[in-house]
């Protein structure tokens, strides 16, 4: 029996803070949100918040706050849940790169 592997790796500098903009925990997480929440208030001046998530797969999601001026943190839950879910288990612990873009549009007389 022959067996082949191919390994692709990427390899990048270690940047401060960890996160980018979202992380999205498992039910089984080997870190808890308390504990990823504390370590980045330690290594970064980025305010994180948490939101707790009713699933049976994603428990937790810390995202930066300024994320959360651009989207509604609900929006942001059925995001997670429609869209990043489906790629995770229970114990998994996900990054997420929100490009979040606001258009707004100003209608003829309408006060600005």
């Amino acid at each position: 029996m022959n067996h082949t592997h191919t390994i692709r790796a990427t390899i990048s500098e270690f940047t401060l803070p960890p996160i980018e903009d979202v992380l999205v925990m498992g039910c089984r997480s080997p870190i808890g949100h308390l504990a990823m929440t504390r370590a980045l208030d330690l290594i970064s001046t980025t305010p994180y918040r948490h939101v707790a998530v009713e699933d049976d797969v994603v428990a937790d999601i810390i995202v930066r706050e300024p994320i959360l001026r651009r989207l509604d943190e609900k929006e942001l839950v059925a995001f997670v849940l429609s869209h990043v879910k489906p790629f995770m288990g229970a114990e998994d612990v996900l990054h997420v790169r929100l490009e979040v873009e606001t258009q707004v549009t100003l209608q003829p007389g309408a006060p600005r």
